[in-house]
């Protein structure tokens, strides 16, 4: 068999480890070739915008030519890859999270001033509790606010938590537990003080 084949046959991490080594960018093109659909799919999840989770993605994986060598083999290569993804599109999302609420601002504030117009007592009330849910995810660590969004939003189940984090279901679930109180502990802090 050809060796140009060769590469595809590796792991992730030894083919990693040459990508290092060599600096060979066809090393580094299957490596892409691997990963491409499952950083685009992350990165759509935050943009919800094809062409927006593309800038994304190419972003993710320039970000990746540089920083490859940071993989210690700690974990898989795919958790690795996937954290690195998630921290991407989180520090994309709030970067860009006041350039365009600025940009809508107007928008915003007339869709509100009309929402508020029609809103029932109890609409406003649930408003207040998204409002102060979202305020205390900010205020919790961010390992915290990392693995309930991952459990909750990206709905992970804890065998992919537990491969994610390379800790035992035990150890999951008390993370997921402490993260929960930790949470409601401070939108309790957070919603009784909006009250008064």
């Amino acid at each position: 068999m050809n060796d140009s084949y060769l590469p595809y046959k590796l792991t992730d991490e030894l083919l990693v480890e040459l990508i290092v080594s060599s600096q060979d960018p066809l090393l580094f093109k299957v490596l892409y070739e691997r990963y491409v659909l499952m950083v685009f799919n992350k990165c759509l999840s935050f943009s919800k915008n094809n062409q927006e989770a593309e800038d994304i993605c190419q972003d993710i994986f320039l970000k990746l030519v540089v920083k490859i060598h940071s993989f210690r083999g700690a974990s898989k290569f795919s958790t690795w890859l996937y954290s690195f993804t998630y921290n991407h599109c989180v520090n994309y999302y709030h970067r860009n999270k006041f350039k365009k609420f600025e940009k809508n601002a107007s928008n915003i504030e007339q869709m509100c001033d009309e929402v508020i117009a029609q809103a029932t007592e109890e609409d406003l009330d649930q408003l207040l509790k998204l409002e102060k849910l979202s305020e205390a995810l900010e205020l919790i660590p961010f390992e915290d606010k990392q693995i309930l969004m991952l459990k909750y939003q990206d709905f992970k189940s804890i065998k992919d938590l537990m491969e994610l984090h390379n800790a035992g279901e035990s150890a999951i679930k008390m993370r997921l537990k402490r993260a929960k109180e930790k949470l409601l502990g401070v939108y309790n802090v957070v919603y009784f003080q909006a009250l008064l």
